[in-house]
């Protein structure tokens, strides 16, 4: 899958003064698109939480979200 691949959809709902501020910062820094600034901004934000972009999904167990047949009876309470 080349980098302009895009096979996921995602829609938000914005205030005015939210895309106001979105447009004004990708203006700004000349970004083609709104999408395209809302991924910067997206990406920066994960990564200053410290988070790594990267092509493997994460799943719900990978976060101790829900028990995996590993987890099960292993005698420890979380």
């Amino acid at each position: 899958m080349n980098d302009l691949s895009r096979p996921e959809r995602l829609q938000i709902m914005l205030t005015e003064d939210e895309l106001a501020t979105l447009d004004d910062w990708r203006f700004q820094r000349r970004m083609p698109s709104r999408a395209a600034a809302v991924r910067e901004l997206l990406k920066r934000g994960l990564a200053a939480e410290g988070v790594a972009l990267h092509g493997a999904r994460a799943k719900s167990s990978d976060y101790g979200v829900i028990e995996t047949k590993s987890d099960e009876g292993d005698g420890e309470v979380s």
